[in-house]
């Protein structure tokens, strides 16, 4: 009957019913029916409620639709093209790295789309890049922040999971970088195959960029640098970071009128309360799912079927990517993480490499076919067919895997910066 019930959560969620409405439905019926009491949903939804650290999800993800919603996106495109205009691929690159600083401040991969696809597609299409070329790195670029700080999911995994999120957020430096290096020397050689156009390099347009952009620059630096020198906590440094982008964008540079933050306070706490349901409603479900015992027939179940960590690893890489192209990295943050961390365990793996392995399989299955949810956002703001999005994605999606393997059986990527 549980396989039954599980079967029909994940039909219901593939027909476009709402998360949180099946796990809620989901987590009540094996409640009901194991004859568990249900006083265990409401112990664990308070306890998630009164986690210090839950205050930093809707302070960082306010600040990042403040950072959409103004001019901060051209800036930081014209700075990058200012410095790195001159390469071959130059374009892509700064495609790149905007794409993933916009997604780790903002924290949500559609927004990534929206807000900087308009604005870059037109870019690569006037520096005669391949079309394909353009859309595939587009897409997939949407999900290419989530390892950095102070990325969303980085703060959910840690909630999740029971570690500490100061780690975390430093375990993801080098896979993070590791992602964009390798896309940005495809770049390159894709550019310089198809002859595709260099800008001059002009100091004074560097000076232009960083007067222009000077505000903003600092903002990373100060969040980052006071959490790791312990002068304020994860949650401290959320409220600064709002605080310190209103002031900017409201009163330094005016591109948001006061008139205009309530509709940006709407749209961003829309998202903070999507998430927050599916995370009170998975979190009843994982309480059925540990007091039925069920991570430990799982762990009983891979030790006697598999008893090779790197056979592990391959199955493990394997559900987590195709986790990622269904139920969505929020969804499948809170559902699968208490699932697997025991098991995990179990094969002598670190909880903080561990968790870089999740989010990168999740980051990557944004974008894989046929559902991922980067190829529909970017189908409806490109204006293309989803199934050109599927070929456009696979050179994209080839070089992302090759880096995901090196994350995964390379564990001092992930905790070199932590020793």
């Amino acid at each position: 009957m549980i396989l039954l019930a599980i079967l029909a959560a994940i039909f219901l969620m593939l027909i476009g019913v709402p998360v949180f409405v099946v796990i809620c439905g989901l987590a009540l019926y094996l409640f009901f029916t194991s004859g568990i009491d249900l006083s265990a949903i409401i112990i664990e939804m308070h306890r998630m409620a009164t986690t210090p650290v839950l205050v930093a999800i809707p302070l960082f993800t306010f600040s990042g639709y403040l950072l959409s919603e103004s001019g901060a996106p051209k800036r930081l495109i014209r700075l990058s093209n200012a410095i790195l205009g001159w390469l071959p691929g130059g374009i892509a690159v700064i495609a790149l790295i905007a794409c993933a600083v916009f997604t780790a401040l903002t924290g949500a991969t559609g927004l990534t789309i929206i807000a900087l696809g308009g604005i870059l597609l037109p870019a690569m299409t006037r520096a005669n890049y391949p079309q394909a070329f353009s859309l595939g790195l587009l897409t997939t670029s949407g999900t290419l922040g989530l390892l950095f700080p102070p990325s969303l999911p980085l703060i959910l995994y840690a909630i999740v999971a029971g570690i500490r999120i100061d780690q975390l957020f430093i375990a993801g430096i080098l896979p993070g970088i590791l992602l964009v290096v390798l896309l940005s020397f495809f770049s390159i050689t894709r550019a310089v195959r198809a002859d595709v156009p260099k800008t001059r390099f002009q100091i004074s347009e560097i000076l232009g960029a960083l007067r222009e952009a000077l505000w903003e620059l600092p903002l990373p630096m100060v969040v980052l640098g006071g959490i790791y020198s312990g002068q304020f906590a994860v949650s401290e440094a959320a409220a600064i970071t709002a605080v310190y982008v209103l002031f900017v964008e409201v009163i330094v540079y005016r591109d948001i009128r006061w008139k205009d933050l309530p509709e940006i306070m709407k749209k961003s706490m829309v998202l903070v309360g999507a998430v927050l349901i599916i995370l009170g409603a998975a979190m009843g479900l994982t309480n059925y799912l540990i007091d039925a015992e069920i991570p430990m027939q799982l762990l009983d179940f891979f030790k006697t079927h598999i008893e090779s960590k790197i056979l592990f690893l391959i199955v493990l890489n394997l559900f987590l990517l195709a986790a990622g192209c269904t139920m969505g990295i929020f969804s499948a943050l809170v559902v699968v993480v208490p699932l697997l961390t025991p098991i995990g365990a179990a094969y002598g793996m670190d909880p903080i490499h561990l968790g870089i392995i999740f989010l990168a399989n999740l980051e990557i299955g944004a974008s894989i076919p046929p559902l991922g949810i980067n190829l529909f956002i970017a189908s409806i703001r490109f204006e293309r067919p989803v199934l050109q999005l599927y070929w456009a994605s696979l050179p994209f999606i080839a070089i992302l895997l090759i880096a995901l393997a090196l994350i995964t059986y390379i564990p001092w990527i992930s905790l070199v910066l932590l020793k």
